[in-house]
């Protein structure tokens, strides 16, 4: 299987009473038809991460409630990785910048496990870290790892980004965490996180986004300051997903809602490494939250964002302009978004 796709996963919120859905659509390049993917994936995949490699053309991997699944031909024949289930589900996949055999995953409840021989075994990592008392009481929030990152200066600090629950930091590796975000807080706004980003060109600079907006840390987490985006309402803005150019260290597109189950969206992009913002014409703003972004690798001036509820935008001039491709009627519950 040859050629560029574009993958968009279902899934939803692990709580309950929230709205779930299944399954994995692929599209060619992001402007061709969709189509299922994975039916041989028992059970029915919930995926709220999807994994490409650049290194590896043709190569997917997604999380789901019942594990990690790999596919090498573009999503049309699948394995089983032997990655533990999780209790709930898989939020996270990455793949570590500087070794090609080194992939992270995380989980909810928190958990981090570690594959360092390109996915044939895996380990837990020790992530015992005490959370902010404004997640734990009166009753303890859930704690997922709704994203991961390593900085590629500096190999060996992994963060992990945990809604409810701040920022985790690992110095050694891998070997110990701590929060990095713990203190003292009215509410659990600051620290209910949705991705972290380091920037190949700052090292040390880690940026986190979650329910009340961005924040940045030039110094690894010790210290922080917020980064205005602008919002599409009167409050902060409720941002879902956060990406820095594979190629331009100083470009940052957010993905932003008015709420969780907002009734519109929208993706900003900074061309100044967030000393400014502009909002993307998408050609129609999202009738909700904008849920995914992801880059091409391979041709970074390719971008794509989805809706929560389907509505997929693709951009072949670093979002100057956009074409509106959208998941077949009646899908929603987009969690995830790849490309490669």
């Amino acid at each position: 299987m040859t050629g560029t796709y574009l993958y968009a996963g279902l899934a939803g919120d692990t709580g309950p009473g929230y709205e779930r859905q299944t399954g994995l659509y692929r599209s060619r390049d992001g402007a061709g038809p969709w189509e299922q993917v994975g039916d041989g994936i028992d059970p029915a995949p919930e995926v709220r991460a999807i994994a490409t490699d650049p290194r590896r053309p043709g190569r997917v991997t997604i999380g789901t409630q019942s594990g990690l699944y790999r596919s090498e031909d573009a999503g049309a024949h699948w394995v089983r990785l032997a990655a533990p289930a999780p209790g709930l589900a898989v939020w996270s996949l990455h793949h570590h910048p500087t070794e090609p055999d080194v992939m992270l995953a995380g989980y909810e409840p928190c958990a981090i496990h570690r594959s360092t021989d390109d996915g044939r075994s895996w380990q837990a990592l020790p992530v015992e870290v005490t959370f902010p008392d404004v997640t734990l009481l009166p009753m303890p929030s859930p704690k997922r790892v709704t994203g991961l990152a390593v900085d590629p200066a500096r190999p060996s600090d992994i963060y992990a980004s945990v809604e409810v629950g701040g920022l985790l930091r690992s110095s050694d590796g891998g070997a110990s965490w701590r929060c990095v975000t713990d203190g003292l807080y009215v509410n659990d706004d600051a620290v209910d996180l949705h991705r972290v980003a380091v920037s190949p060109g700052h090292p040390g600079t880690v940026n986190i986004i979650g329910r009340i907006g961005l924040f940045r840390s030039a110094d690894r987490g010790e210290r922080w300051r917020h980064l205005p985006v602008p919002s599409v309402t009167d409050r902060q803005p409720y941002c879902r997903d956060l990406m820095v150019a594979p190629d331009d260290p100083d470009t940052l597109y957010v993905a932003i809602g008015s709420a969780f189950d907002g009734d519109q969206g929208a993706l900003f992009q900074s061309r100044d490494d967030g000393a400014s913002w502009r909002r993307l014409e998408l050609g129609a703003v999202p009738g909700s939250t904008v849920f995914g972004l992801a880059i091409d690798r391979r041709r970074p001036t390719n971008v794509y964002c989805t809706s929560r509820h389907g509505e997929v935008f693709a951009s072949r001039d670093r979002g100057e302009t956009w074409r509106a491709n959208p998941l077949p009627a009646g899908t929603t519950q987009v969690y995830s978004l790849a490309v490669g």
